[in-house]
């Protein structure tokens, strides 16, 4: 035995083993909530105002769309990602200092081959001043799962973070050149997480497992200002950060030997604090038919310090430190004759998470985008969009130290070691019909 069977015994019996619990983490916000800003790298973000789907980032840009009008469409979204064991490792208990390997596979890519973003708007012009509008996307969300034996397992195995909003919006014209709207978010969100756990000794070959679900609904709410001369548009938004109190369950199975007594299902409680996003915009009329396109977002990713997670009347509390981030997008788009319009753009999004904190749950980098799209008017009142984007995201390295079993003698430290690259594709379409 590495440690007293006695001593073991009287820890866990008491309840002084801070369990291991999954964490998620990184930009898991979803940029991708328009098909025909996707086109552009979202450079008409809040100024644009051609599409339903200008209420998500300004709602009042609606005031530039007459009549009712809808958007219908969905985001491909085609990602990969690699993991290189650069030694990951783990301590024994009752030998001091001493450390030893952790084996296993690369892990495979981890995404789905196809992950859809799906997204609905609808606006309708109520009187010469009035407008309302609806909107029902996913704007954060994450879906990964490794192989079997993959070395970084400790720290993640499964992911599985779904949000739905569902967004109620008005807008006002105050003259023939402002306006403003505002409105609420109605936001249900959904985790499920799983991640090995490490035995008391390693020569037991099998793992443990951890998984946590938790689940909650809130509320948040958004505010725009839009500016027209007819050639030049501005326009600046807000929307709220929300946050969530996530209920559910944690099961620990598969642990042996002393670590046994671990192993059953209890209720979790964890807070989840989505950040604040402010977006301005600028498009400018070059010519008639050409436009310029400018867009910057910032995000208020540092209100997430940590997951908290509470079970059993115990808080177990992985750092993840993120930073507040920004996107700044660059685009232009030309009318080749009525019926067909065509556009460009590329962006920057810096990454949220932090170097000393990152984690295989989110292979996240410094992204940059290129993008091309275009629009064909079936008729006066109906559209198709088309668009393609490429993101490049930057390498990193990750060095991702945790403890499990803290505060007795079966504390086992695994620290994991891996080099992380990736990219996605992105294919988008949606229908634009207006009545």
């Amino acid at each position: 035995m590495f440690l007293s069977r006695r001593a073991a015994t009287a820890c866990l019996s008491a309840g002084l083993v801070a369990l291991p619990l999954p964490a998620f983490a990184g930009g898991f916000y979803l940029q991708e909530q328009s098909p025909k800003e996707t086109g552009r790298a979202l450079s008409g973000a809040g100024a644009a105002a051609d599409d339903p789907s200008a209420i998500y980032f300004n709602p009042a840009a609606m005031t530039e769309l007459p009549g009712a009008q809808l958007s219908a469409g969905v985001i491909a979204l085609f990602a990969t990602a690699s993991q290189q064991n650069q030694g990951s490792n783990r301590t024994v208990p009752g030998l001091p200092g001493a450390t030893v390997p952790v084996a296993g596979n690369s892990g495979g890519n981890p995404f789905d081959k196809l992950i859809p973003v799906p997204s609905f708007y609808v606006t309708g012009q109520v009187t010469d001043r009035l407008w309302i509008g609806a909107g029902v996307n996913a704007p954060f969300g994450l879906k990964l799962a490794y192989d079997e034996g993959f070395f970084g397992r400790y720290d993640s195995l499964h992911t599985d973070l779904k949000t739905y909003n569902m967004q109620g919006s008005a807008a006002y014209k105050l003259d023939d050149h402002f306006s403003i709207g505002g409105g609420v978010d109605v936001q249900y969100v959904k985790v499920t997480l799983t991640n090995a756990l490490p035995q008391l000794t390693p020569l037991i070959a099998a793992d443990g497992l951890a998984e946590v679900k938790g689940k909650d609904w809130s509320v948040g709410w958004h505010a725009g200002l839009f500016y027209t001369n007819g050639v030049t548009n501005i326009g600046i938004s807000y929307r709220s950060g929300i946050d969530h109190s996530m209920t559910g369950t944690q099961t620990i199975s598969g642990l042996q030997s002393l670590l046994a007594a671990q192993n059953g299902s209890t209720g979790v409680s964890a807070p989840l604090n989505l950040p604040d996003i402010v977006t301005a915009g600028f498009m400018h009329r070059l010519t008639p038919r050409l436009r310029a396109l400018i867009s910057a977002r910032w995000y208020n990713w540092s209100v997430f310090k940590s997951i908290a997670i509470t079970a059993g009347g115990r808080t177990s509390i992985k750092e993840l430190d993120y930073r507040d981030s920004y996107s700044v997008s660059l685009g232009g788009e030309y009318d080749v004759n009525p019926a067909l319009t065509l556009r460009a753009g590329t962006m920057f999004d810096r990454t949220p998470t932090n170097a000393q904190f990152l984690t295989t749950r989110v292979p996240d980098g410094d992204r940059a985008w290129l993008s091309a799209g275009a629009t064909y008017n079936v008729s006066p009142n109906l559209a198709l969009n088309l668009s393609y984007a490429h993101n490049f995201v930057e390498k990193a390295t990750i060095i991702r130290p945790d403890t499990y079993y803290g505060g007795s003698p079966a504390a086992t430290t695994v620290t994991t070691l891996s080099r992380t690259s990736g990219n996605a594709d992105q294919i988008a379409a949606s229908v634009t019909a207006r009545f």
